[in-house]
């Protein structure tokens, strides 16, 4: 199932990739140099950061905001070979997808494989953005990982994500890397920035528990995308901070924010014409992962609570995890303590796209409580009315803003086996 959607997407990428199979567990002996880095690797050595450029303002073109915007550097060159001396996972747990129909556990990749299947699938170094007409040629239904700033709000679209997983940006000063797995819906926006140094971040074609892998520039070292955490290399047991971000339609999240900006189609990566992004090859993927399961290896899925192909909002505050399953119905409201803190989720079970937003709940001081009134948010303290954003449009606190709480979107068996035993919340 997942190595012939990501076959596709591959061909869409690097449509000379040549890759011999044989089996289950093969070792590609070819990878044409269209998408991948050809530069001969860095000695095995200790890895050390190096330094991050200061980052140069970005040009205007592309933002409709007219501020310079810093951006991320390109590589140029391949990271460090990653350290497997140190690693958190079995080496034979993390697997190489060959886009052949096989996998190749990194204890038996060679040093060259490894380089070989480096950034197959392209991350964005640069992003371009452009008003939000030019995401005209989406669907209001489209999802796209909503992001907002203290200035801008910016939206992703998964039918761009699919094919690069992976955007490196500066927004507001905060280095972001806006993260998508489409084996495992998994969406998340966290921090570049990692004990006062800045990573930026490629992708391995790796996945442990059918999980996108990626590595940093810095040290080469793997991480495990769902939660930001590294799991071989230099840098294994750290954790990305996570940012909030929510996983929407696209014409909610136009409403929501009617000057958003949006990923451009015209990055120039792809080598076919027109508009590459138009099609979904993993459309109908959660009905297919229902049915027969994730096509990579992962540990025993023991915790039934939903299927394995549920989508689930999670929060995350501190060391404090809980999910919130996303079911097609009514819309609900719930005031809950995670981590200490009280919080506000949004649920919208549209059936199209349902989703959820989350909150802190104190204003000025104040724990405020909310209800549903009419479909609508209305807080009990004043009666102001709030959008699924958390800005209060009208009464006394209007033009108040709730702040937002980290957060990720993604299937359940993602979320759960890296989260084992997570409270769950089912609406």
């Amino acid at each position: 199932m997942r190595p012939s959607l990501r076959k596709h997407v591959a061909w869409a990428v690097a449509p000379l990739l040549v890759l011999a199979c044989s089996g289950q567990e093969t070792e590609p002996v070819a990878v044409a140099t269209v998408a991948v880095q050809s530069a001969t690797p860095a000695p095995t050595q200790a890895p050390r950061l190096r330094p991050t450029p200061s980052p140069e303002p970005a040009s205007a073109a592309g933002s409709s905001s007219g501020s310079s915007r810093p951006e991320p550097y390109i590589p140029d060159g391949p990271p460090p070979r990653v350290d497997v001396q140190i690693a958190s996972v079995s080496l034979d747990e993390v697997v190489f997808d060959t886009f052949g129909g096989g996998y190749l556990p990194l204890s038996q990749a060679s040093d060259n494989t490894i380089e070989q299947l480096r950034d197959v699938i392209r991350p964005i170094y640069q992003p371009v953005y452009d008003p939000v007409e030019g995401g005209g040629w989406l669907g209001d239904d489209d999802l796209v990982i909503g992001y907002a700033s203290k200035g801008d709000a910016y939206a992703y679209p998964l039918k761009i994500l699919n094919y690069h997983e992976i955007v490196n940006d500066y927004i507001d000063g905060v280095p972001l890397l806006v993260s998508y797995c489409p084996l495992c819906a998994s969406a998340v926006v966290y921090e570049r920035e990692l004990d006062g140094d800045v990573l930026l971040f490629g992708n391995t074609s790796a996945l442990h528990e059918s999980d996108m892998v990626m590595y940093d520039h810095q040290t080469g070292s793997y991480w495990f995308q769902v939660v930001g955490e590294g799991i071989v290399g230099a840098l294994t047991g750290k954790r990305l901070k996570a940012l909030p971000s929510v996983t929407i339609a696209w014409g909610e999240w136009k409403r929501q924010h009617p000057d958003t900006l949006v990923l451009s189609k015209d990055l120039g990566l792809l080598n076919v014409p027109g508009n590459p992004y138009l099609s979904d090859p993993f459309a109908g993927y959660a009905r297919r992962l229902d049915s027969s399961g994730p096509p990579f290896p992962i540990s025993p899925i023991k915790d039934a609570r939903l299927r394995p192909g549920a989508k689930v909002f999670a929060i995350e505050i501190g060391e404090s995890h809980k999910a919130y399953a996303l079911m097609p119905g009514p819309s609900w409201l719930l005031e809950d303590a995670v981590g200490g803190e009280d919080v506000l989720i949004i649920g919208r079970g549209r059936v199209e796209a349902p989703g959820a937003s989350a909150y802190f709940r104190e204003v000025d001081g104040r724990i405020l409580s909310f209800g549903l009134s009419n479909d609508l948010v209305e807080d009990e303290e004043t009666g102001s009315v709030w959008d699924d954003s958390g800005l209060a449009v009208s009464g006394p606190l209007a033009g108040t803003q709730l702040d937002a709480v980290p957060s990720r979107t993604s299937f359940w068996f993602s979320l759960v086996g890296a989260l084992p035993g997570i409270e769950l919340h089912k609406p």
